[in-house]
């Protein structure tokens, strides 16, 4: 949205003419095509920024994660060319094309994506746990803390005591629904260990020597599960910095000379974020107003 459409935009408004959804739409499709425009111009520019004092933590960060994803995209294609490789050895010795216990195989896979996701649910509610902690602390020492000096109303000091039984409730939820977690982890290893078992005797009806080939199919797709995962994360990770790069460097391209340089190459794109920027609060603006 431009100045001129904007302003066409008030006048209407002042006629009664609202559209406060379209303008929501508007803005969040344009933020998402600034959150894209960022990451892109980050991941193209991220190189430069190293001498930028302000992105010093995002550029060294981005360093070590490209490292570390490399190591993993290497092992992932060893780990490739290793189940190749067996699923070769498993045709050349039972003669035949099909997995003789692929059901259980991706069963187990299955299994073993929920447990992740299981931990990550976990390790967010120890996480949530702990800050309602620290909360409650803070809150439980405020409370002393008037209770000593005595220039408090017992409205202040009953609103406390209200704060105090809320946060209790919640971290009882919390502990609650961790242990249902803690038990889903517990079945899930349970159904892991069961499938291992299932795979072992299903193996001791097949050939001897191709026992060993599936072993190393099942530790190998387990294994690319787990680097799939961790590309993923560091995926992700080095998308947010990429982000916070763009966004910097395109906020202060006018004003700082390093970031202008940083982003010489791509000023048709910076000039379309600034406007994409001015066009979001444009229509927040319209719709606050709405």
């Amino acid at each position: 949205m431009t100045s001129t459409r904007y302003i066409i935009c008030r006048i209407a408004q002042a006629f009664g003419y609202s559209r406060k959804n379209i303008r929501m739409s508007d803005a969040a499709g344009e933020t998402h095509l600034l959150k894209e425009a960022e990451a892109h111009l980050g991941q193209a520019t991220w190189q430069d920024v190293e001498g930028i004092e302000q992105l010093s933590v995002e550029y060294w960060n981005l360093r070590k994660l490209i490292k570390e994803r490399d190591r993993v995209a290497r092992d992932l294609d060893i780990c490739k060319l290793s189940l190749d490789q067996a699923h070769d050895e498993r045709a050349s010795l039972l003669g035949i094309s099909n997995e003789p216990f692929e059901d259980l195989i991706a069963e187990r896979q299955e299994v073993l994506v929920e447990l992740e996701d299981l931990a990550r649910k976990r390790d967010r509610i120890v996480a949530s746990a702990r800050d309602i902690r620290r909360i409650h602390d803070g809150i439980k020492t405020k409370q002393e803390v008037l209770t000593k000096e005595g220039n408090h109303s017992a409205d202040e000091l009953a609103q406390i005591s209200t704060q105090l039984a809320d946060l209790k409730k919640d971290f009882s939820a919390l502990k609650s629904e961790r242990h249902l977690v803690a038990e889903k982890i517990e079945l899930g290893d349970a159904r892991v260990d069961e499938i291992e078992t299932q795979i072992r005797d299903r193996k001791k009806e097949r050939r001897e020597k191709a026992s060993e080939a599936f072993q190393h199919i099942g530790d190998a797709n387990q294994q690319m599960s787990v680097l799939r995962a961790e590309l993923s994360v560091l995926d992700t990770q080095m998308r947010q910095l990429y982000t916070e790069i763009g966004r910097h460097v395109s906020r202060n391209a006018a004003q700082n000379p390093e970031c202008a340089k940083a982003c010489k190459t791509y000023h048709g794109l910076v000039d379309v974020m600034r406007a994409l920027r001015k066009s979001i609060s444009y229509n927040h603006k319209l719709a606050d107003l709405s």
